[in-house]
């Protein structure tokens, strides 16, 4: 369970939020919502412990993130604006290092390269990371989704530079993951999950 109690996140001597307060259980898909500078980004960053805040908690099974930080970084997917992948590497690369760290299996060259087959990137798995065009470089990060066993998802614009195919994909992984009592937190401006009892929002600004 991901609970944030009293937040207050303050930029350039401008609250962006103040006293928030919500609890979200496993096995929930939640959206942020609001206006371009109401502090989407900014939530999503403190809620990962990659951002800081004025005042406030963030818990992650009934401990603070920075009492537990081992722990609650085991559970964590963050993936933000930045892709974080190495561009010096190829696509296959990539992940294998990601899944060499992350992962508490062996490496399976074959989970590899159905990942990159998900987000369209067949054939591709062996063009390094530098020659790939930005809309690709962002689907290498998003690769990382079909190969995670991290329980907590914090997703900041994942559908960006993807097709309509490409979202009803992501969407369904998204909704996989909650279904197998993992947590889905993201920003996104495109219309997702169209009256899907599954997917709660949260609106800052209000």
């Amino acid at each position: 369970m991901l609970e944030v109690k009293q937040l207050t996140a303050i930029r350039d001597e401008r609250i962006l939020f103040e006293s928030l307060s919500f609890t979200i259980d496993t096995g929930e898909l939640v959206q942020i919502e609001g206006r371009n500078g109401t502090g989407k980004t900014t939530l999503l960053r403190i809620v990962a412990g990659l951002g800081d805040r004025e005042h406030g908690d963030i818990l992650w099974n009934g401990k603070t993130i920075e009492s537990d930080r081992e722990s609650f970084h085991q559970d964590l997917l963050f993936l933000g604006h930045q892709t974080g992948v190495k561009r010096e590497l190829t696509a296959f690369e990539n992940l294998r290092f990601y899944l060499s760290v992350h992962s508490q299996v062996k490496v399976d060259k074959e989970r590899i390269y159905q990942a990159l087959m998900q987000v369209g990137l067949a054939g591709r798995e062996d063009v390094p990371v530098a020659q790939l065009s930005a809309g690709q470089q962002r689907r290498v990060a998003l690769a990382r989704l079909w190969l995670s066993e991290h329980k907590l998802w914090i997703l900041d614009e994942p559908l960006t530079a993807i097709d309509k195919q490409g979202v009803k994909v992501l969407e369904s992984l998204f909704l996989n993951h909650a279904e197998s009592g993992g947590i889905v937190v993201l920003t996104t401006h495109q219309d997702m999950f169209s009256d899907n009892p599954k997917l709660r929002k949260i609106k800052l600004g209000e």
